[in-house]
């Protein structure tokens, strides 16, 4: 069965009953480990929860299926072959120091490499001192929550925002506040009044947690006379600012936005990755953290990955070294603006009226709106069976209920599955529409 080809109710009946199946196994195991492991798990663990999105990504990997919801880059693109003797010649020359455990805030040259990346954002001031190397910006989220916040202290959050640092923050006993946030990001008038409510409940507000730029999964980017305006209010409030920045270097027209970092080095924790630009698979993220602060940063963290991967530094730093990876961040802009534009076609093509979407300037990601009184979770399984798959928008709030949101991903499908994609999406959703 190749891509394009619908997916019929029988397929996915079976998958239903295999995945029933292997529930019911865990859940007889689980029954017989119960009374002598359960009373274990302490209150911090049990309140991680299960990844939709991790769910999702699982399924869409089934064949006939059509994902839209993995924000996936696109690997192809990648000199593989090329990189695949970069990755040789690492081993051969150093591998005494590539397979070695290394220095636990990363190598210098790596560090250096990455404050010439974030000076491309702007942020030309960068200490390679207080940059800290991690496992990914979602490891860096983590160790933000342990440093800073203790059991029920609050982190504010745009509403939507990104379902790992929900997870991140929640499993460290904190309450996670949504602020309201509109088609130009963060409303400042909206911070101010949730910090004055909470502080006149008494509450302590350690953090604003922010992806001003094509915020996952909504899309939207915060509007440059926002950006200082929501700094200062923070900053007011002795809150500090975690600016998660994946996919900043992903503005289609390469006007980038202004980091929030660039103009207030001790208000803004940032947090970059090469993720979106290189490759995920090797989980190299870091924090650009307040000269102040980095220390404490730089100790949480060696106390968990002890140091990041060496030979995943090498080769990171080979690439941004020895390859056009400028250039390939520029192709990776223009392709996905094409993906943007005929998903963006496609829904105004197929949907009914009564659906909205953004419309974002960068990034994987738009943010699909149903009418009031849709709960687009069950949708899911509806899209399943019509061959498409997506990513419900409960997964994204810490507004408890049912959400009438989905984000669609363009970044890993072609034009013409986009298209496809949304063909057999938009039927679902107009049935759901007419049963209102």
């Amino acid at each position: 069965m190749t891509q394009n080809q619908p997916i019929g109710n029988e397929a996915t009946t079976q998958l239903t009953e295999e995945g029933v199946d292997a529930l019911a196994r865990a859940a007889a195991h689980a029954t017989k480990e119960a009374p002598a492991r359960a009373s274990l798990i302490s209150d911090r663990a049990a309140k991680i929860k299960q990844s939709a999105v991790r769910d999702v990504f699982e399924i869409s990997m089934q064949p006939g299926l059509i994902s839209l919801a993995g924000g996936n880059p696109y690997l192809q693109s990648l000199p593989l072959a090329e990189l695949g003797q970069s990755a040789a010649r690492i081993i051969s020359e150093r591998g005494l120091e590539a397979l070695q455990y290394g220095g636990g805030q990363g190598t210098e040259e790596l560090r250096q490499q990455i404050c010439m990346v974030m000076a491309e954002e702007g942020i030309t001031d960068a200490d390679p001192a207080n940059v800290v190397i991690t496992a990914g910006s979602q490891s860096a989220q983590d160790v933000a929550a342990k440093v800073f916040t203790n059991p029920g202290d609050v982190v504010l959050v745009e509403d939507p925002t990104y379902v790992g640092a929900l997870n991140a923050f929640e499993a460290y006993q904190v309450d996670v506040v949504s602020v309201q946030v509109d088609d130009d990001g963060i409303v400042p008038a909206a911070l101010q009044a949730t910090i004055d409510s909470l502080t006149a409940a008494g509450r302590t507000i350690k953090l604003l947690y922010t992806i001003p730029n094509f915020n996952n999964p909504s899309g939207v980017t915060l509007a440059p006379e926002r950006r200082q305006e929501v700094v200062d209010i923070a900053r007011a409030a002795n809150i500090l600012v975690l600016e998660d920045n994946p996919y900043g270097l992903l503005k289609f027209d390469g006007d980038l936005p202004r980091p929030l970092r660039a103009d207030n080095p001790d208000d803004v924790l940032y947090l970059g990755s090469l993720s979106k630009i290189f490759a995920p698979g090797l989980r190299i993220g870091w924090a650009l953290v307040p000269a102040h602060l980095k220390q404490t940063f730089y100790l949480a963290n060696e106390a968990v990955t002890l140091c990041p991967p060496t030979f995943n530094q090498l080769f990171a730093s080979a690439y941004l070294r020895e390859y056009d990876w400028r250039g390939q961040v520029a192709t990776y802009r223009a392709l996905y603006q094409r993906r943007c534009e005929a998903l963006l076609d496609a829904l105004r093509e197929f949907m009914p009226s009564e659906v909205s979407w953004t419309s974002p300037a960068g990034g994987f990601f738009v943010w699909v709106t149903l009418p009031e009184g849709i709960d687009t979770y069950p949708l899911l399984y509806q899209g399943i069976d019509a061959g498409v798959v997506f990513v419900p928008g409960a997964a994204f709030t810490t507004t408890p209920g049912p959400s009438r949101h989905l984000r669609l991903a363009f970044s890993a499908a072609t034009e013409e599955t986009i298209y496809e994609g949304v063909r057999r999406l938009a039927p679902v959703l107009a049935n759901a529409i007419a049963a209102l």
